[in-house]
């Protein structure tokens, strides 16, 4: 897949990378990848994915604007309050880059259909606020062998991984008990702000091979403080999800 000469020029800044080039941009161009939530987190990753001329973009939510949510989504104006999220996403990252092919889904990610949502990809990014949910995309992408990208927040705080199957630890094996959902919890909007753009960062080095994702390491931020700090985490050889699965093919890109 060729690149246009608009888009040499678009992606100038970043083909000039050191071992970026024509080749990883191409990469970029037909890279598939999934953010599943649109919200705080999905809204920056997506924006800085669309940015960097990810191919095809899948944005999967289910949930409408509402004014809440306008401190921390910046994808989401007051203008689209009411309207399914998938579809004011879809709309400004259309207007960012017309080369990208964005494909809303308006429903939510679930046992039932995560397969046939993710089974595509290159790639999945988190952009959600459930671990509940979370495993199911974990168990999903360890299952096709699909990296995903995890990303939290709470307060000033985030978290993020990079999972590469068959290459570390898994979510599982990082939280191995399930979760009560949260109604609500405190979320400075600056949080998955930062968290979202480190996500589309590891997303990119999966997709071209550049740099060292974050695979067997817990990144934390802490906000109040301004300090990141680096959790070893190790695979857990009894974990029910990724330790089923002895054989995998590497994965490159």
């Amino acid at each position: 897949m060729e690149l246009k000469e608009s888009e040499r020029v678009r992606y100038n800044r970043q083909m000039t990378l050191r071992g970026w080039g024509e080749a990883s941009q191409k990469k970029v161009k037909e890279a598939r990848v999934a953010v599943v939530g649109v919200g705080g987190l999905g809204s920056p990753a997506s924006l800085y994915l669309a940015a960097a001329g990810v191919g095809f973009l899948r944005l999967i939510d289910n949930d409408i604007v509402e004014i809440s949510n306008l401190n921390r989504q910046i994808l989401h104006w007051g203008s689209d309050l009411g309207r399914p999220k998938v579809e004011s996403a879809a709309m400004k990252l259309t207007q960012l880059n017309p080369e990208v092919v964005v494909d809303p889904v308006n429903e939510p990610l679930t046992e039932g259909n995560s397969m046939q949502l993710l089974g595509d990809m290159d790639v999945v990014v988190d952009g959600l606020d459930t671990l509940n949910t979370r495993q199911i995309v974990n168990r999903t992408c360890v299952e096709l062998g699909i990296p995903y990208v995890y990303g939290a927040v709470y307060g000033m705080e985030g978290y993020l991984t990079t999972i590469i199957p068959g290459e570390g630890p898994c979510l599982r094996c990082i939280y191995p008990a399930e979760s009560t959902p949260q109604e609500a919890f405190p979320v400075l909007g600056a949080a998955p702000g930062v968290i979202g753009s480190l996500e589309a960062a590891e997303a990119l080095k999966v997709i071209t091979g550049i740099g060292k994702p974050a695979s067997g390491r817990l990144i934390v931020f802490d906000g109040e403080e301004m300090r990141f700090d680096e959790v070893t985490i190790k695979r857990n050889l009894d974990c029910p999800v990724c330790s089923r699965k002895r054989n995998f093919e590497k994965i490159t890109r």
